[in-house]
């Protein structure tokens, strides 16, 4: 790979060379698109007028593993990328799925997406994007293949721990940031899966059927945000179809919505097998097509490249005159746009890789994404320099979480996991015990290690369980769903007697999905700690000894059954393994729970703190407003305990009455303020017509409808702290 990068360095600069001359006497003007001075698409016009129509198929599709071709005559790189959205992967052979086995490609782990939303802080996307930003760079990468976007609708989708959770408003307002720190590099953000792709069941061929309404309400905005706020530089088309046209190349999602709708002017990438057919690939709107002929995980068809559809089969239809030279040039542009924004970027900084600064940046957001889900008598937080027998139960406990898990598996330079933490935070003082007590081998006895676990449980002063899920095949992992929505390997019954055993039992939970907790009346202390990276023991460490104020919220609603979720309630998935229904429409998640009065276990927005915080009367400044107008929210907060904390403030609106269903409430603002014990700060929103609005199918546009509207602000989707009423009035 580094032979075949320096040759074509070596190559493109000895032609750069002669461009510019007819001989070695007479140099002349430099051409067009290598000024950078030039505006940017004057310089795709003169680069591609250059090309040669077997150069422009070439740079349509993939030359290795995770490449496509540049054009050496004319001194263009080629394009190289890499799995992301939680770190740099390890290098992978030209032609294999196998590693490179380089000595320098150990990465920083970041914490998974879901933990990121859980921070519900954009100024820690912000940072995630420039950290991660920098270590593609670095790695010369152009495209950095995330971040996850797509909606949280069932708790069983083995990739919820790779997006951003169940709410599209905050999906939206955490994409941008992350999105801006990244291409602040050079490298360009591939935002995925467009769209639809909610379950890795049947990913490969299930057809999505889902009303309009609910496709631009619920599954649309955080693309949507992503492209015209975020401004990202590559989109990468889902493995499922839509309307019976895969996603990779759908005309209604690629070329109406994202192209013509939206303006987005950036590259179309197929995920890794998902492109099917020439004249599909070549007309509704895919740019560069990647893995086909394998699964983008196991198998393969090696050295295939030359039979992908955009390829060889994509010429010959040009050079015979099926497909106009037109369509393919459209193609060429936007991949020349990238190039221009990314590889022959000479103001691209150079990046940094692995470093200290990067895995601070990973703690600081596993640290404000951790949750304290519950917190009975105050048992936590736990004294570091109380002398204490602790005993640490649980495989996760000295489980790796950076490996397996399909795509986002990484090569980290450390990680540093629960045990270690624990020790590091609480050694000096306390005594501290590990008994396995559950293990996800097979072969292993488990009766017997759970009872060695409960065994010593009895004599400790506090137990630390940690478990939760992992990063195998029907965890949480790539390609399989979760089988069960309860813990597996008989977690749920050594959680129980681990709490008849010891009334002092904090159970952490590892995961990026809801999980079942038949045992949650009984133990007093929960944590869900997510996949928290490199850094994941010490920052769980720092919330359990409270060197940290917990302050994450969750990005997803926890039901008390799978049945209380909408899709498994109306047998709206997996589907038929031919189609999925999107029975439950638009109410997914906390919308569902409401519009049904379901309790969730623990409810989209929930997190507990350290202290406590007092909210005041919200006031607005007017009670009347137009469509073109807006109106702003204060309500002040005060820190009534005695630590500093952060809350996050959660402005919901609540439509009094509507021409048709409605949620009751829906989230349109958020904000995250730290304070000082006894201090109070006024927390301020604008609320406009957008806040107000729901997406009308017969008008294909979306509508602010007069009436009476009430913005509801709270510490949750379900502990909402004050109302306020104001009218939409008619035009």
């Amino acid at each position: 790979m580094r032979q075949t990068l320096f040759a074509t360095a070596l190559l493109g600069l000895s032609l750069l060379g002669r461009i510019g001359t007819t001989d070695a006497a007479q140099p002349t003007a430099k051409p067009v698109y290598l000024d950078k001075n030039r505006p940017v698409e004057e310089r795709i016009e003169d680069a591609l007028s250059r090309m040669t129509l077997e150069e422009k198929v070439a740079i349509c599709h993939a030359q290795s593993k995770f490449s496509s071709a540049g054009v050496p005559r004319l001194g263009i790189p080629e394009i190289w990328m890499t799995d992301g959205p939680h770190g740099v992967r390890m290098e992978k052979m030209w032609d294999e799925w196998s590693d490179a086995k380089w000595t320098n490609d150990s990465c920083t782990a970041f914490p998974a997406l879901t933990c990121l939303a859980a921070t519900w802080n954009p100024a820690m996307a912000d940072a995630y994007g420039q950290a991660i930003g920098e270590e593609a760079r670095y790695r010369n990468k152009a495209v950095l293949l995330g971040p996850g976007v797509n909606i949280y609708r069932i708790p069983l989708n083995g990739r919820n721990f790779e997006y951003m959770g169940e709410d599209p408003y905050l999906a939206s307002k955490m994409v941008v940031p992350y999105i801006h720190g990244v291409q602040r590099n050079g490298v360009a953000t591939c935002v995925k899966h467009f769209a639809l792709n909610n379950q890795e069941i049947d990913r490969e061929y299930v057809n999505v059927i889902v009303d309009d309404r609910t496709l631009h309400e619920i599954y649309l905005p955080a693309f949507k945000a992503a492209v015209q706020e975020g401004g990202t530089w590559a989109i990468m088309g889902a493995y499922n179809r839509y309307k019976d046209q895969f996603c990779c190349h759908n005309q209604y999602l690629l070329n109406d919505i994202l192209k013509q709708e939206w303006g987005f002017d950036g590259v179309v990438i197929s995920d890794w097998g998902g492109t099917h057919d020439t004249h599909q690939a070549a007309y509704n709107g895919l740019d560069i097509e990647m893995g086909t002929w394998t699964d983008g995980l196991a198998w393969n068809w090696s050295n295939a490249y030359d039979k992908y559809f955009l390829a060889k089969p994509f010429l010959a239809e040009l050079q015979n005159g099926k497909i106009d030279e037109k369509v393919l040039d459209e193609k060429v542009r936007r991949i020349l746009r990238l190039s221009f924004r990314t590889t022959l970027n000479p103001d691209r900084p150079y990046g940094s890789f692995a470093t200290e600064e990067h895995a601070l940046t990973a703690r600081r957001i596993a640290q404000e994404g951790i949750i304290l889900l519950k917190n009975e008598d105050n048992l936590l937080p736990l004294d570091p320099k109380q002398p204490q027998k602790i005993l640490i139960v649980g495989e996760n406990a000295k489980q790796m979480m950076t490996c397996g898990g399909g795509s986002s598996e990484l090569k980290v330079k450390h990680e540093v996991l629960p045990m270690e933490g624990i020790e590091n935070y609480f050694g000096d003082h306390a005594q501290i015990t590990y008994v396995e007590g559950y293990s996800s081998h097979p072969a292993i006895n488990r009766h017997a290690i759970r009872q060695q676990a409960v065994d010593e449980a009895a004599q400790a002063d506090v137990v630390i369980f940690v478990g939760g899920l992992n990063k195998k095949d029907n965890q949480d992992c790539e390609a399989s769903d979760r089988r069960s929505y309860n813990l597996p390997y008989e977690q749920d019954q050594l959680i129980a007697e681990l709490a008849r055993a010891n009334r002092r039992l904090v159970v952490v939970l590892v995961s990026g999905n809801a999980v079942a907790m038949p045992w949650v009346a009984d133990v007093p202390a929960i944590v869900q700690a997510w996949y928290s990276g490199s850094e994941a023991g010490n920052a769980l460490a720092s919330i359990l000894s409270g060197e940290v104020n917990p302050s994450g919220k969750l990005p997803f609603s926890f039901p008390v059954r799978l049945e209380d979720n909408a899709a498994i309630a109306l047998d709206a998935y997996p589907g038929d393994r031919k189609n999925v229904e999107y029975k439950e429409g638009i109410f997914v998640g906390y919308r569902w729970h409401d519009s049904r009065q379901i309790e969730p276990l623990f409810c989209f927005g929930h997190g507990l703190s350290y202290t406590s915080f007092e909210y005041g009367s919200a006031s607005l400044d007017r009670q009347e407003m137009k469509t073109g107008d807006s109106i702003t929210l204060s309500i002040p907060i005060r820190n009534s305990g005695s630590r500093t904390g952060a809350e996050i403030v959660q402005l919901y609106i609540h439509d009094k009455k509507a021409s048709l269903p409605r949620p009751v409430k829906e989230l349109k603002g958020f904000r995250k303020v730290v304070l000082e014990p006894g201090e109070e700060q006024t927390v301020t929103f604008t609320i406009d017509a957008q806040a107000l609005s729901y997406y009308d199918d017969d008008k294909q546009a979306w509508v602010a409808e007069p009436g009476t509207f009430e913005a509801w602000v709270g510490a949750s989707s379900r502990d909402i702290r004050s109302q306020a009423a104001f009218e939409l009035l008619s035009e």
